[in-house]
């Protein structure tokens, strides 16, 4: 099933755009070097706390002006908002898993892919780990959706 913005005929041009820009970023920040970001991990180079804080201002003070604007989104035309998520156990133990990850390969998701676009291949391993954890999580979400669901009665 198709979202009703994902049909629209500048989202796909916008991703690539986006994910374009955000490679670079991180390519220029140098971001996308492994041994950069396990320098951050093990406190001896603070350089990704800028980028990241830099980072968290600007999209903190876009939301925040989008939100008390009252303008709707541009492809789908709902109004922008805050969308408040529960803290339960998967968020958890899926952030104890990600940070689990992030410190042993020294690079989150969104870097892997811009690593790869400079030559680190060997990242792939990362990657197939990112791909067989998001089938496992999707996995399991479904067979607990399917246990919680009533059986239909005969």
């Amino acid at each position: 099933m198709i979202a009703e913005h994902e049909s629209h005929p500048l989202f796909l041009p916008l991703v690539f755009l986006g994910g374009a820009i955000f490679g670079v970023g991180l390519a220029m920040s140098q971001m996308a070097r492994p041994e950069i970001v396990l320098e951050f991990l093990q406190f001896r180079d603070l350089g990704l706390l800028f980028v990241m804080g830099g980072a968290s201002v600007v999209v903190g003070i876009t939301f925040w002006a989008l939100t008390l604007s009252g303008r709707s989104a541009p492809m789908t035309g709902k109004r922008f908002g805050r969308r408040l998520k529960s803290m339960d156990r998967d968020v958890i133990v899926g952030g104890g898993i990600f940070g689990v990850g992030w410190g042993l390969s020294g690079i989150c998701p969104g870097a892997a892919y811009a690593s790869l676009g400079i030559g680190n291949v060997v990242i792939l391993y990362g990657v197939l780990g990112m791909f067989i954890g998001a089938y496992l999580q999707g996995y399991l979400r479904e067979t607990r959706a399917d246990a919680a669901a009533p059986s239909p009665a005969d």
